[in-house]
């Protein structure tokens, strides 16, 4: 991996493109990202670039992290990630990586934690299909059988049952870089991309493009 960056998701637009076509697009404000420590193979074991982002207030740091700051002369950050780039003896520390990494063009993989969308049943949360809706079926949003009452007397492991749906980490890969705007740090992707408005995104240059 060459490319990565962190970005909060402002939201979503379409644009046109220069065919004139009409594309959605999600607006993620991308860094800048300061690098707070370069890891080595002789110190560490491995090499990676440990990156900042979004400052923080003095007083909502812990001593410890506080003290990893200011060893390495940067401001505060709310947001720490570590990249393995196969460059990363090439960062030093109090370095920039800002939207301009990528091009418009480029293959991404962006992750994040995906909405929430609280307890849910079966039929929301796994697609599964509902009974006859008619008065008499008694059957309408159940999951369906859960288990025999004699053999085998149990729920296998697995089955969809209702839950909390959401809240999870959640990558989607292969999606394209529409637009890059360097001067206010904004990187446009087209389609959609997971989490809500203001959450964390990582953006990574994808591990499988499409041939």
């Amino acid at each position: 991996m060459k490319k990565a960056i962190l970005a909060t998701k402002v939201g979503m637009t379409q644009i046109f493109n220069e065919d004139g076509i009409l594309v959605p697009v999600t607006v993620l404000q991308a860094g800048p990202c300061v690098v707070t420590q370069v890891k080595t193979k002789e110190n560490d074991g491995y090499e990676a670039v440990q990156v900042g982002f979004v400052d923080k207030k003095e007083k909502l740091v812990s001593k410890p992290v506080k003290g990893q700051f200011d060893k390495a002369g940067v401001s505060y950050k709310r947001f720490v990630r570590e990249f393995r780039f196969e460059n990363a003896s090439e960062y030093s520390v109090k370095d920039e990586i800002k939207a301009d990494i990528f091009a418009a063009g480029d293959k991404v993989d962006a992750t994040a934690i995906s909405k929430g969308k609280g307890f849910q049943g079966a039929i929301k949360r796994y697609g599964q299909h509902r009974g006859p809706m008619a008065h008499g079926s008694k059957f309408h949003r159940h999951q369906g059988s859960n288990g025999s009452a004699t053999t085998p007397g149990r729920v296998f492991k697995g089955k969809g049952m209702p839950g909390h749906m959401g809240a999870k980490k959640v990558t989607t890969q292969n999606l394209e870089v529409v637009r890059v705007d360097a001067e206010n740090n904004l990187i446009l992707v087209k389609g959609a991309v997971p989490g809500c408005k203001k959450a964390l995104v990582t953006l990574k240059e994808t591990v499988k493009a499409a041939k």
